[in-house]
């Protein structure tokens, strides 16, 4: 047998942190309510929607999933105040034949993210931002608000404010929740978010974002840089993010690695 290369074993002992701390009861702390189902966790959030996770799927061959799938989907129908589901799947799981089984009961695959994990103090470093660029953590409607619209304009979304309006709540549970932008020629050109997972070492970054004319010039890895700095005062040594094309290789140039990926599939009805 041969042995690991050193990112090759740091990618295993990150995953194996990730897949005990930040699956199934990290993933729904806001639910409305969750049930069990075999091994698999279903959870129903505000806006009527179903959500489909676990910790793994045990030694379950492609007929016992069938069986699941068709399971979990039925109860979901069973409440009609439910619109959607999204089942959460990860590279790294064994799922035999769980793509296809998905497929065939009426779940699409959304875009496959990077699952991306790594040391916060390798991220909190001193990188240079472009003259008349300043970095700040916002809580007001406004700045909020104004969050969102930049978000919605780079991601392509037709409308921000649902999305406001939940991030305003948010910050009413003071959850440890943080919001972060980057303010340059009056207006926010990059944002992200950085939320502490309870009972943890990680906290996860999200929402990245940055205007296209300013990209390229460092600001999403000091605002990201910001945020990890953030977790380790709030005692997170550990960062995790579900990335993106863009962000993979600004977290991967910080010292994060690419541990597996994670594709949501989703249902409506």
């Amino acid at each position: 047998m041969t042995s690991a290369t050193a990112p090759d074993a740091s990618a295993a002992r990150l995953l194996a942190a990730y897949d005990a701390q930040l699956r199934t009861d990290a993933e729904t702390p806001n639910a409305l309510d969750v049930r069990e189902l075999g091994p698999l966790r279903l959870a129903v959030f505000p806006g009527g929607r179903g959500f489909v996770t676990y910790r793994d799927l045990g030694d379950l061959d492609e007929p016992g999933l069938r069986d699941l799938v068709l399971e979990a989907l039925a109860r979901f129908r069973e409440d009609p105040a439910i619109t959607g589901v999204e089942w959460k799947t990860r590279g790294h799981d064994r799922a035999p034949g769980l793509d296809g089984i998905l497929r065939e009961n009426g779940f699409v695959p959304e875009e496959r993210e990077t699952i991306m994990l790594g040391e916060a103090r390798a991220l909190a470093v001193d990188v240079p931002l472009p003259a008349g660029v300043t970095l700040r953590r916002i809580t007001a409607e406004v700045d909020v608000r104004a969050m969102s619209a930049m978000q919605a304009e780079v991601f392509g979304d037709v409308d921000s404010a649902d999305q406001a309006d939940a991030m305003i709540r948010r910050l009413g549970l003071d959850d440890g929740m943080e919001m972060w932008v980057a303010w340059a020629a009056g207006r926010i050109v990059s944002a992200g978010r950085l939320e502490p997972v309870p009972g943890s070492d990680f906290a996860g970054i999200w929402g990245g974002a940055t205007v296209p004319e300013w990209r390229g010039r460092g600001i999403y890895r000091a605002l990201t840089a910001a945020r990890a700095r953030s977790a380790l005062a709030a005692g997170r040594t550990l960062i995790h993010s579900d990335s993106t094309d863009f962000s993979r290789p600004i977290l991967e140039r910080s010292g994060l690695l690419a541990c597996s990926t994670t594709t949501p599939y989703a249902w409506s009805r």
